[in-house]
């Protein structure tokens, strides 16, 4: 929705067709600046951002992802929690290792950010202030109420947090 919105300011995107475009895309649309050709459509955006996404998440970050005993996919997920969860490589290693931790552990997640996720946008903003009623909002993405990761990406994670999956230790 974001993105949507950026592109639409800016390109003069229409927003629901960039939306049709990258439904089921969350988490795979590599975020980075970008030189767009204004005559670009949603479907080349959307391609430009996928295959930027798939050149980035090489082999060697997916193989170093699942000796830490995730998929491909699940480094992913745990990614975007941990691009919503830290702000500095330091802090997002740290966070991927107690993440993971608590993964391994089979204990919830615990993240703020899949509850702000859940929640939605509510006309400003996705990632809202949580209050102690919303840790009980079902939802799949609520990790404080079911245990592992959600069922899919809760935004486009960086390449910081990508390595930050890779790096983790969750000793």
């Amino acid at each position: 929705m974001e993105m949507a919105k950026k592109l639409s300011d800016e390109l003069g995107v229409k927003s629901d067709e960039f939306l049709k475009a990258a439904k089921d895309k969350e988490g795979y649309l590599f975020p980075d600046t970008y030189l767009i050709n204004p005559t670009a459509n949603s479907s080349d955006i959307v391609a430009l951002l996928e295959n930027t996404f798939e050149k980035k998440y090489s082999d060697e970050i997916k193989n170093k992802i699942k000796k830490n005993g995730l998929t491909a996919e699940q480094g992913v997920i745990l990614a975007s929690i941990v691009e919503r969860e830290a702000r500095s490589d330091k802090v997002r290693t740290e966070v991927a290792s107690i993440l993971l931790r608590r993964f391994n552990e089979d204990i919830g997640l615990n993240a703020d950010a899949t509850v702000q996720y859940a929640l939605g946008y509510d006309g400003k903003t996705w990632w809202r202030h949580v209050v102690l009623a919303d840790y009980k909002v079902s939802s799949p993405y609520n990790t404080y109420i079911h245990v592992g990761l959600p069922p899919a990406p809760i935004c486009n994670p960086s390449m910081s947090s990508l390595n930050a999956v890779a790096n983790a230790n969750p000793k």
